[in-house]
């Protein structure tokens, strides 16, 4: 079990990486544009924060252009993860990278098969939307059951990283569906760390701890 920061905001990989909770961080174009720092720039930082993989996503949709940019970016540090989209070029895309060497990640996944394709191609992660599969009445969390169901009894190695999680329950919940990492934005990641009776319940102690050395 491990879990990633689902951000590129700096002051926030910082927090969570000293408190010692993540072993990466995953990105993508939308979430590098929110910062304004620059593509390249903003993954170099990222990698000076992480000791671990840092996930970077491709933005072109044709195989030949993924793997120049994949290769480009894996050219910056050998801890960077390259992600995919799970359409037939990408995954043409991930079967020439992982031949080269080169660690991939098919994100988009909302169906099982899609999963087993990218695993069948090299992929070494498979990111499954948890959320939006719930946003077009899906079950993400029976999506990762299954893909972890078919993996387990297939022996895969490719690992489960359930993404789009925006609640803590949820991410209780992909975890007991047999996810493998969990990538979580910053304020989901927060409110585990945390709950209101936890808050109550020390006060209490506290409160009591003071009048007893009155």
């Amino acid at each position: 079990m491990k879990f990633f920061l689902d951000t590129a905001n700096l002051k926030e990989i910082r927090e969570i990486a000293e408190i010692g909770l993540i072993e990466g961080v995953t990105t993508n174009p939308t979430i590098l544009s929110k910062e304004g720092s620059g593509w390249e720039k903003g993954i170099k930082e990222i990698l000076t924060i992480v000791k671990g993989p840092v996930f970077a996503e491709v933005f072109s949709t044709q195989a030949p252009d993924m793997i120049r940019e994949a290769e480009t970016i894996s050219s910056w540090n050998d801890r960077l993860v390259i992600k995919l989209p799970m359409i037939p070029e990408g995954v043409k895309a991930i079967n020439a990278l992982s031949k080269k060497g080169i660690t991939t990640c098919a994100t988009l996944i909302y169906s099982p098969g899609q999963a087993v394709v990218a695993a069948l191609a090299g992929a070494s992660y498979v990111a499954p939307f948890v959320a939006r599969s719930f946003e077009i009445a899906m079950d993400g969390i029976q999506l990762i059951e299954d893909i972890s169901n078919i993996f387990s009894m297939q022996e895969v190695e490719t690992e489960i990283l359930a993404a789009s999680i925006r609640t803590p329950h949820d991410a209780v919940r992909a975890l007991l569906a047999g996810a493998d990492i969990l990538t979580l934005p910053y304020g989901v990641l927060k409110q585990l760390m945390g709950h209101p009776l936890t808050d109550v319940t020390l006060k209490k102690f506290m409160d009591d701890w003071s009048a007893v050395n009155r």
